[in-house]
């Protein structure tokens, strides 16, 4: 399969709900507004939605919701609380929308560089799926980094911590 295609209006439907069963924690979904580049890196799936970016974001964060197997650390772009309405019209509509839109999903504003340094270095070894919207507004990508959805970093630390001790003992 190609890295980058352009479906049918709603194609991008049918491929989160075909790839979301085969991603687990490392995987990445990223909503991408309609500059964002097309990558190089062969792990990386770009789609074009065509689709409105808010209406795109509620539909991946419920079908992460949805599944049992994943849940998301969810990251924006902490540029785009200081962009200006007279520099990118319609940003204040758009925050208030993506902020109702990601109510309670626990959104880490990271500065944009530091969330590409997250995506590609994980998009070295694991899969990204990249869905691109019709967003003409700057900074308004939300990354979904998908971690285990029946298992948290508290079991992980327990476990690791009782792997120690009995190692340390034996």
């Amino acid at each position: 399969m190609p890295a980058t295609s352009e479906p049918a209006m709603n194609d991008w439907k049918a491929r989160l709900s075909e790839i979301l069963p085969l991603f687990g924690h490392r995987n990445w979904i990223v909503v991408a507004d309609s500059a964002y580049p097309a990558q190089a890196n062969p792990g990386i799936e770009t789609i074009v939605s065509g689709a409105d970016q808010v209406h795109v974001v509620q539909q991946v964060l419920g079908a992460i919701t949805a599944s049992s197997h994943v849940r998301a650390n969810v990251y924006a772009d902490k540029e785009l609380a200081f962009v200006t309405e007279v520099d990118a019209p319609g940003i204040a509509d758009y925050r208030k929308e993506l902020s109702a839109a990601l109510h309670g999903a626990g959104v880490a504003y990271l500065p944009h560089d530091q969330i590409i340094a997250k995506l590609d270095r994980s998009g070295q070894v694991f899969r990204i799926l990249i869905i691109k919207t019709d967003m003409t507004i700057p900074y308004t990508s939300v990354f979904f980094e998908l971690d285990c959805g029946y298992w948290n970093a508290e079991a992980e630390q327990l476990l690791r911590e009782t792997i120690l001790a009995v190692d340390t003992k034996g």
